[in-house]
């Protein structure tokens, strides 16, 4: 189950642009493997097969932050960032993005032993129950949230330890900001499946929401030591730290996010220019933000951190 999310830094809003792009992509080196796409900060998430070439391809794709993930048979899986707007495509809508596989990203392969050990609740887990989670990844391929909805909610009502079911509709009713329900979910989901790493980190997250911030340093250090590259874990446990003043260890695991995942959603640059505009250091403070614009020019807040930097230059 891919769908983690957490705690967006602040000021984050829905695209109002209603293009629709194509993204084309190529493994390299070429690789056969499935290939996922996952919205970032809107219910959507969809699955294609790259050919032995390496190539994949993604049409009707609303402009926004996405994971794209990659599992690849005996290497394991990789997750990073992705942008779609108008910065990144052709006249056409088009974007053609090359995914260079590096080695340190994919999870360590006795990780993924781990996580395959299927609980005995898990095998109690009826057909029909699976048969209606898949039909929500359908509706969820076709941005049709209510209808993915109701079917989660069928299959929990069918299989109360379905946790994957549980973590989707946490996921989808926090993107909805509803955190109060997004952390019921998480909670039953990881009840269902202790061992689950999805709803760990995502507890971790909409507990920063919620401003439960010793809580949520519970959750997220215990998900970055369980895995250490993960760039939403180390980001989540950064903004712990921050939230808790304690500065100097946000800055060191908001510092691994960005190394892990320059471009991820979660926008570690921008708390790390708060935390330099504290310590009165306006030239990191710059840099970062700079930094942000690079990776995310079509994102809703650019406007206002392009206005932030003729202030910060101005000084």
């Amino acid at each position: 189950m891919r769908s983690a999310l957490l705690l967006l830094t602040g000021i984050l809003c829905a695209h109002a642009e209603t293009a629709r792009y194509e993204l084309r992509g190529r493994l390299l080196p070429a690789t056969r493997a499935s290939v996922w796409l996952q919205g970032a900060t809107a219910p959507f998430e969809e699955s294609t097969l790259a050919g032995d070439d390496g190539h994949f391809r993604f049409r009707g794709l609303l402009a926004g932050a996405y994971t794209l993930g990659a599992f690849v048979p005996g290497r394991g899986e990789m997750r990073r960032t992705i942008e779609i707007g108008p910065t990144q495509a052709d006249a056409k809508l088009r974007i053609d993005l090359a995914v260079e596989l590096q080695e340190g990203e994919f999870e360590p392969r006795d990780s993924l032993r781990r996580g395959a050990v299927v609980s005995a609740k898990e095998l109690a887990i009826p057909e029909r129950a699976h048969n209606e989670y898949d039909e929500a990844e359908k509706r969820l391929a076709h941005r049709d949230v209510e209808g993915a909805v109701g079917h989660f909610e069928r299959a929990v009502g069918i299989a109360p330890q379905f946790s994957d079911a549980w973590n989707h509709l946490g996921t989808i009713a926090y993107q909805a900001r509803d955190y109060t329900r997004a952390e019921s979910c998480f909670r039953k989901a990881l009840d269902a499946d202790p061992n689950s790493f999805q709803p760990l980190v995502n507890l971790g997250g909409v507990s920063i929401n919620l401003g439960k911030f010793k809580e949520s340093l519970e959750y997220n250090l215990y998900a970055a030591l369980s895995r250490p590259h993960d760039a939403l874990a180390n980001s989540q446990l950064g903004m712990s730290y921050f939230y808790l003043d304690k500065l100097d260890l946000a800055s060191k695991y908001l510092t691994a996010a960005k190394r892990l995942d320059p471009a991820h959603f979660s926008h570690p640059q921008l708390m790390l220019a708060e935390i330099a505009l504290r310590r009165r250091d306006p030239v990191a403070a710059t840099a970062e933000l700079e930094e942000f614009l690079r990776y995310h020019p079509d994102a809703p807040e650019a406007g206002g951190i392009r206005e932030k930097l003729a202030g910060l230059s101005a000084k």
